[in-house]
């Protein structure tokens, strides 16, 4: 009797062992097959890969997380729309996603791997996109479109075109932000944002047309000299020009000097060989009351004693006023207001 219970208590130790033995080998076998297989409640950018494998799991990444972020971005400016494309700058390397999805099946003991699959728990792991861009890339993309948006500001000028006055208008200037348009654009990478505005700052001009001032515009011709305020006559006056063999010279000058009851000291030419060396101011000086000097040389805005010579070529060169309009003139210009002589 008590060897029958031995060998009953044998049996059932044997079987005992063996059964552990076959539950240890299945345990085993069923772990192997399941190696790679992505745990559940693993995702990937919020994409679930619960029971895929490695190679399943890498193309849902490549068409769900990676395809999306490769999309065209439309970077924006003044109505324009520019493609950049994130092929040239962005890695994404959907290796080391995996790696860290299949993580914690790697680092746990076979019994609490055994375990998770019986009792079908989640490992409720999300992995972050691992990507890298590449900034000199961005930058390198972003000062082509650059060169085509960058412009200086144009300060408005008046210049005379075919004997009139020409106001050139003022142009506002562009100057894209590259350090900032890196940054959004490197956000817009990262976040599968389609579209930014491209950060461009504008450039006011130092001049604009409403702030142009005054210019003189004389026209030989004519007899004429005008004063303009912008694009708008202010003031027109009756003048003399220079004479045959004496004539004014045309182009654009600018006033350098004003003078208030001016001398007149003798140049030496042959038309002044019989005047004296010098005359005081006063009403017989040759430049009148008042003078008005540009940067043509000898060439002056001046008042006159010979009346008569008012809308004649009567001068040695410089432009003669009456009296009364030379002083009116004298107190609306300025230095370095620009004088064009036209014909």
């Amino acid at each position: 009797m008590r060897r029958t219970l031995v060998d009953t208590a044998a049996i059932v130790l044997a079987l005992a062992l063996l059964a552990l033995s076959l539950g240890f080998t299945w345990a085993v076998v069923d772990d192997y097959a399941s190696r790679d297989i992505s745990p559940s409640g693993a995702t990937i950018a919020g994409v679930d890969l619960t029971g895929l494998t490695r190679t399943d799991a890498r193309s849902v990444i490549a068409s769900a997380v990676v395809a999306p972020l490769m999309e065209p971005i439309a970077v924006e400016f003044d109505g324009n729309t520019h493609a950049f494309d994130p092929t040239t700058a962005v890695r994404v390397d959907i290796d080391a996603m995996l790696d860290r999805t299949f993580r914690p099946r790697d680092d746990s003991k076979l019994a609490d791997r055994v375990y998770r699959r019986l009792a079908k728990t989640s490992v409720e792991l999300d992995v972050e996109v691992q990507m890298s861009i590449d900034r000199s890339a961005v930058l390198s993309w972003i000062d082509a479109v650059a060169s085509t948006i960058d412009t200086a500001a144009v300060d408005a000028t008046v210049t005379v075109s075919a004997g009139e006055v020409v106001v050139l208008q003022d142009r506002v200037g562009h100057t894209t932000d590259r350090s900032a348009a890196a940054d959004a654009l490197s956000f817009a990478m990262r976040n599968g944002t389609g579209s930014i505005e491209l950060p461009v700052s504008s450039v006011s001009p130092t001049v604009t047309a409403d702030e142009l001032g005054k210019s003189i515009v004389v026209d030989l011709s004519e007899r004429k000299l005008y004063l303009y305020d912008g694009a708008t006559i202010e003031k027109t006056y009756g003048v003399a020009v220079g004479a045959p063999g004496h004539s004014t010279p045309v182009g654009n000058w600018v006033i350098t000097q004003k003078r208030y009851m001016p001398t007149w000291g003798n140049p030496g030419s042959a038309w002044a060989a019989n005047m004296p060396a010098y005359i005081p101011a006063g009403p017989s000086n040759p430049l009148g009351t008042r003078a008005i000097n540009l940067d043509a040389s000898g060439i002056r805005i001046h008042g006159t004693t010979q009346d008569w010579s008012i809308g004649h070529a009567a001068s040695h060169g410089c432009i003669r006023m009456h009296r009364w309009d030379v002083e009116d003139l004298y107190e609306r210009v300025e230095v370095s207001m620009p004088v064009f002589i036209v014909r």
